[in-house]
């Protein structure tokens, strides 16, 4: 069976056009992907790999050997051809508005929506299993790369004006170190939006073979960062790679985090205090 060539090197043929072209050729099981894949493209944009490979019933080694076979070095790579695909081929109407108010107005609906879906998506009892790990953690180390990075940095300096030793990760290669030198009751948080980044996932999954609580913060429940998590927060919002949606994601998860921030609180006696000080030890830098 022939492979076509990488997609750097073959921009003539979309996503789509590829799997026709290659439909006849492929096993069973990559056939099945592909045939989903071609019956329902709006929906697989969105979706992980592990919801793909649920969906077909297939493993997800099938979906990214077909991925390969396709010419693209794995799914992430596909599904932005996908989308690219699905975009020029379904016109549809900008809902943002032609005029700065319009859009302005049709960001604060859309951010509200995502808020009020996320605090549906709250639970009681994972946040306080989470909060009890945080308050009672010698060390915490957050990880997140692009802009999921900003939100590590956001919440690990949340952490450090109560009291609690937090780092934030957004090298991947020092996070690791992290999770390989995390102490005895550390824990370890990888925040995801689309809980497929390889390095979150990667830094969870090594935190929690050697013994210590990992928490997930992510918008996907069927996605591989869930599998090396001991508890999972969701924030709303859906992944659409050609989509610039930060400012919902931003606000999702920053809502998500300032609620388990809060509920880590009323474990920390002298968080009051501390937060007085950590205050005052920053007066002096403003005007």
């Amino acid at each position: 069976m022939t492979t076509l060539p990488h997609a750097r090197h073959a921009p003539q043929a979309g996503a789509i056009g590829r799997i026709k072209l290659q439909a006849h050729a492929l096993t069973p099981s990559l056939h099945r992907v592909a045939t989903h894949i071609l019956e329902r493209p709006h929906t697989v944009v969105h979706q992980t790999i592990t919801e793909l490979a649920q969906d077909a019933r297939v493993g997800e080694s099938s979906i990214t050997r077909l991925c390969r076979k396709l010419g693209y070095p794995g799914f992430h790579a596909f599904k932005l051809a996908l989308t690219a695909d699905v975009v020029t081929s379904t016109p549809t109407p900008t809902p943002h508005g032609t005029t700065p108010s319009e859009r302005a107005s049709w960001l604060v609906r859309q951010t509200t929506l995502t808020l009020e879906e996320t605090t549906h998506l709250l639970n009681a009892a994972t946040l306080e299993r989470a909060a009890y790990a945080i308050a009672h953690a010698p060390r915490v180390d957050v990880t997140g790369q692009g802009n999921s990075g900003f939100m590590a940095q956001y919440f690990a300096h949340r952490l450090m004006r109560v009291g609690i030793s937090a780092t934030a990760h957004t090298d991947p290669h020092l996070a690791a170190v992290g999770a390989a030198t995390l102490p005895e009751q550390g824990v370890m948080i990888g925040i995801t939006a689309s809980g497929s980044t390889i390095d979150t996932v990667h830094h969870l999954r090594l935190a929690r073979e050697r013994g210590r609580f990992t928490l997930a913060i992510t918008q996907r429940a069927s996605s591989p960062v869930t599998r090396h998590a001991d508890a999972v927060l969701y924030a709303a919002g859906q992944e659409a790679p050609l989509n610039d949606d930060t400012l919902t994601s931003f606000t999702s998860q920053a809502l998500l985090l300032d609620v388990l921030y809060t509920t880590i609180t009323p474990h920390l006696p002298n968080a009051p205090d501390t937060l007085r000080r950590t205050a005052e030890s920053v007066v002096e830098k403003k005007y």
